[in-house]
């Protein structure tokens, strides 16, 4: 079966080992690999469902362990190093911006414009998830939008003046990040974390984190929450203990 198109094959032809194989075969992209198990899984339970099959053949097949930690948050360091390289008034600023201070996903940032603004608020309806936010506008995306205007239907537009798409606007904003000199990695998804990360830190709740960046789940909020709650704590206790030293 292997590189044939699966949708040539009869589903009772499908073994456990088959499975396995594809499987095995998007070990480097393990999220690929585990989507394509779960859509496995969804067509033989419906084969079921008519009696086509008596078994399912990804019964005991496991999805692929994921990277724990996924996309690095950018630190304060690089986050300075980007601003420092592209100023106020250019357009690589403003997605920054942009990306930093809504803490969205790429898809939704290309979308964003000046019909979403109500007053000084951006109102977002995300496209993964279709929740309707409503994000104050911070003094430093103001200022990068006031910089950058007049706009059109969104704020962000290619060197021909056409609108991003979500894999296009990702991939140039990887090469300003290359002439910025931050380190490989740091992507508009890392801002979103950083996002998340600053308001952790600013001693916001994991509701109040959710609040802005929309997020369905707490569960990741949560471990922002706890990683910027560690560091306070941390910085406490050793001025505790210098303080008792000196006394």
């Amino acid at each position: 079966m292997r590189g044939e198109p699966y949708a040539k094959f009869n589903v009772k032809a499908f073994k456990p080992t088959h499975i396995r194989a594809i499987v095995d075969q998007r070990a480097a992209t393990p999220a690929r690999a585990n989507h394509i198990l779960r859509l496995f899984r969804i067509l033989f339970a419906y084969a079921i469902d008519i009696g086509w099959l008596n078994s399912d053949p990804t019964q005991g097949i496991k999805r692929l362990r994921m990277k724990e930690k996924g996309v690095e948050a950018w630190t304060e360091e690089q986050i300075r190093q980007y601003e420092d390289h592209w100023q106020i008034g250019t357009r690589q600023r403003l997605a920054f911006a942009i990306l930093l201070y809504t803490g969205q996903r790429r898809s939704d940032v290309v979308e964003i414009g000046p019909k979403a603004l109500q007053g000084d608020t951006l109102r977002i309806r995300q496209i993964k998830t279709g929740a309707d936010l409503v994000i104050p506008i911070h003094p430093a995306l103001a200022e990068a939008i006031v910089a950058t205007g007049p706009h059109e239907e969104t704020y962000l537009r290619t060197e021909r003046g056409e609108k991003w798409s979500s894999n296009g606007f990702y991939n140039q904003f990887v090469k300003w990040c290359a002439a910025a000199g931050v380190p490989p990695g740091c992507s508009p998804h890392g801002l979103r974390k950083a996002a998340a990360r600053r308001l952790a830190e600013a001693g916001c709740s994991t509701h109040q984190i959710a609040s802005i960046t929309g997020h369905a789940t707490l569960a990741e909020i949560e471990r922002y929450t706890k990683s910027a709650q560690q560091a306070k704590l941390a910085e406490d206790a050793i001025r505790a203990l210098q303080k008792s030293q000196k006394g």
